[in-house]
C-alpha cells in the first residue's frame, strides 16, 4: 500500500470520530447535567461497569476519576453476575456502559444494577435497549458510523465513550474544585507529582562543601575534591559570599601565576544563585536551566544549608 493511501486511511478515521464527537457535543442535555449532580451528591462510590470494549473504556474512565477526586471502581459485567455484584452498596451510583446495550450480560445484569444501587446511569447508543429501560439517567453515545471500514469494529463509539467519561471527570473536578495541588496529592510517586509539590529539600545533597574567605588554594582543592558536584561554597561568617568550581581552579592555574599567596576570596564567583530549601523543586531547575548552572545553592532563612544538583532532579522527573 502507498505512504498517500495510508495517510488518506487515517485522515478518514480521524475525520469520521471528530463528526461523531461533534454530534455529541451538540446533543449534551439535562440528562448529562443530572448524571454530574447524581454522582457529586452520591453518598458512596462510583461504580463503573462494562464488558468488552466497553470495559477497556470503563477501566480509563474509573483510572481518570479516582486521579481527579472522584472515588470510583470498576466492575466487570461477566463477573458481576458470578458474586462481584456484592462489592455495590444502596449509598453508590453505578455507571454502566454498553454500546448495543442489549449484550447477553448486561440484559441479565441491569434489574440488580438498578435495585442494589442509588441510581442506575446508563451509557448506551441504544435509546430503546434495556440498558437504557432500567437507567435513571442515559447518556446518549449513539453513533451514524464506526470508522473501521466495514463499520462493525468499535471505533468512534469507544472514542465517544471515553470522551464523555472525559466530560464526567472534569466537571466534577470542578464542582469540587478540584486544583493541581489535589491531583499531586494522587500522583506522589509519579513525574506530574513530583513537580507540583516536592521540595529543594526532597532532593539535597548529602554533601556540603565549604570554605571561608581566606582559605588556600590547597584548601579549596580539598573542599571541591571531597564532593561530586565540583564545586566548593565560600562564606564569610556563615553569610555566602562565592561559589569557587573546578573550573575557576583551572582558569586560574592557566594564568600560571603563582598561586602561594591567592585565597578563596581572590577567585570565587561572587554573588552565587540560590534557593530556599522549602521551594519547589521546580523552581530550583527553572534557576538552574536559566543561568546554565550544574549545582545551586540551597539555603535556610538565608544561611548556607547545601547543595541541589541538576542531574539529581532530571533524574527524578522534574523539569
Amino acid at each position: 500500500m502507498e505512504k498517500a493511501n495510508i495517510i488518506s486511511i487515517a485522515k478518514s478515521t480521524l475525520e469520521i470520530e471528530i463528526s461523531e464527537l461533534e454530534k455529541l457535543k451538540n446533543r449534551l442535555d439535562e440528562d448529562f447535567v443530572q448524571a454530574v449532580e447524581t454522582i457529586h451528591s452520591a453518598q458512596g462510590k462510583l461504580i463503573v461497569v462494562g464488558i468488552g470494549k466497553s470495559a477497556h473504556v470503563g477501566n480509563k474512565i474509573v483510572a481518570t476519576l479516582n486521579s481527579t477526586g472522584t472515588p470510583s471502581q470498576f466492575l466487570h459485567a461477566s463477573e458481576a453476575i458470578h458474586g462481584d455484584l456484592g462489592v455495590i452498596q444502596k449509598q453508590d451510583v453505578v455507571l454502566c456502559i454498553s454500546q448495543s446495550g442489549n449484550s447477553p450480560e448486561i440484559v441479565n445484569l441491569v434489574p440488580y444494577l438498578k435495585d442494589y444501587s442509588s441510581s442506575l446511569i446508563g451509557m448506551t447508543g441504544n435509546k430503546n435497549s434495556k440498558l437504557a429501560e432500567f437507567s435513571n439517567i442515559i447518556l446518549n453515545t449513539h453513533v451514524d458510523l464506526e470508522a473501521c471500514p466495514n463499520k462493525l469494529a468499535p471505533t468512534s463509539s469507544t472514542t465517544l465513550q471515553m470522551a464523555l467519561g472525559d466530560a464526567l471527570a472534569v466537571s466534577l473536578m470542578e464542582m469540587n474544585d478540584f486544583k493541581a495541588n489535589d491531583f499531586a496529592k494522587f500522583h506522589p510517586g509519579g513525574s506530574l507529582g513530583k513537580n507540583l509539590i516536592s521540595k529543594v529539600n526532597d532532593f539535597l545533597s548529602s554533601q556540603k562543601p565549604q570554605v571561608t574567605e581566606n582559605d588556600t588554594v590547597k584548601d579549596v582543592i580539598i573542599s571541591i575534591s571531597s564532593s561530586r558536584h565540583g564545586i566548593t561554597v565560600v562564606t564569610k561568617e556563615d553569610e555566602i559570599i562565592g561559589v569557587i568550581t573546578d573550573g575557576d581552579l583551572r582558569r586560574m592555574l592557566m594564568k600560571g601565576d603563582d598561586i602561594s599567596k591567592v585565597l578563596a576570596k581572590d577567585i570565587m564567583s561572587a554573588h552565587p544563585k540560590t534557593i530556599e530549601k522549602n521551594a519547589l523543586a521546580k523552581d530550583a531547575m527553572k534557576i538552574l536551566k536559566e543561568n546554565n548552572i550544574g549545582q545551586l545553592i540551597v539555603t535556610e532563612n538565608g544561611k548556607y544549608f547545601g547543595i541541589i544538583d541538576l542531574h539529581k532532579l532530571l533524574d527524578e522527573g522534574i523539569n
